[in-house]
């Protein structure tokens, strides 16, 4: 997902064989860990009241920016992060995804705490159908038959919600195209960046925004981090913790698992925060609403087998340079 999932190096082809090895099981745990948790995060967001969005998301931002801090220390990684710092064209590319990843945190924030997670689920749902878009528009890529039939799907699917809706899906959309713009951004970067050095860089940046929107509310008297009792403290300082852990997860995953398996993995944070909205939470999903999410999730179909069977073309292609290699005279 993530407003949570974040852009990783693509992971190197594995075999069958290799899947089948003890690592690619290990592998699949940590996914499903990292997916898991981003999925549960709207129950944490409802625990966190009477903090709103900006508050929990200022909060996040400066926890987190401890947890990564301690992570650099223990890894060893300053020089990592001082060269960030050195490489003009990386840091600001890094500034650009704090800016795209702060406008998602607080669009999902508010999406749940005002009752609309299924909306907020909504967004990651079509995040799959965005980037694929953006690889036309912003790289110049060149769709196949079955990528533009999703695509086309997908905006069918925005229409009949917008009519479902009243309007249109908001907060759908703008946790789609940040989430999207800042995979784009992130996959510029390439794998000059780990995870842990990338989001400690973004979280500095936004230090400053954190700070000052945590001074202002204790200015206006409506800051709860030290109002509300030791246990609310601690469960916005966990908010460090609850962005660092997935995204190492993540990390983890990704280097492990081919990204056919990464790419089924990713609808599970959106499936269960829908889940969970529909039974946990009580929102109401009316027949119209049932029909527009049917299609995204037909779309989303269409886009899955296009990936499998290219993932599969691959494969195929790769098994037989390997009995060309292996055949040819020495």
């Amino acid at each position: 997902m993530t407003s949570e999932p974040t852009a990783a190096a693509p992971a190197p082809t594995r075999t069958a064989a290799d899947r089948a090895r003890p690592g690619g099981t290990t592998g699949l745990l940590y996914g499903i860990g990292a997916y898991g948790l981003w999925g549960l995060l709207p129950l944490y967001f409802m625990t966190l009241a009477p903090a709103g969005p900006v508050e929990i998301v200022a909060d996040r931002v400066l926890f987190s920016l401890v947890v990564c801090l301690v992570l650099i220390a223990v890894t060893r990684s300053w020089r990592a992060l001082a060269d960030v710092f050195r490489s003009g064209r990386t840091f600001w590319a890094l500034a650009l995804a704090a800016g795209l990843i702060a406008v998602n945190w607080l669009t999902y924030t508010f999406g749940v705490l005002s009752g609309q997670t299924i909306e907020a689920a909504l967004g990651y749902f079509i995040n799959p159908l965005v980037s694929v878009l953006l690889g036309v528009l912003v790289l110049k890529e060149r769709l196949r038959p079955l990528q533009w039939a999703a695509v086309g799907t997908g905006a069918v699917a925005v229409v009949v919600l917008t009519v479902a809706y009243g309007r249109v899906p908001w907060i759908a959309l703008i946790l789609a195209f940040s989430f999207g713009f800042y995979g784009l951004v992130k996959n510029r970067v390439g794998a000059k960046v780990d995870a842990v050095t990338s989001l400690t860089m973004e979280t500095i940046v936004l230090t400053p925004f954190a700070l000052g929107v945590v001074g202002w509310l204790g200015a206006a008297g409506t800051l709860t981090l030290t109002g509300h009792g030791a246990g609310h403290f601690w469960l916005l300082a966990a908010s460090g913790v609850i962005t660092a852990v997935p995204l190492l997860l993540f990390g983890a995953a990704a280097r492990r698992l081919p990204m056919t398996t990464v790419g089924l993995l990713q609808y599970l944070a959106p499936l269960l925060q829908f889940t969970m909205a529909v039974t946990v939470l009580g929102e109401h999903m009316a027949p119209e609403r049932w029909i527009g999410f049917g299609i995204v999730w037909a779309a989303l179909a269409v886009l899955t087998a296009d990936m499998l069977l290219v993932s599969g073309r691959r494969r195929a292609a790769l098994r037989r340079a390997g009995l060309d290699a292996a055949h040819r005279p020495a």
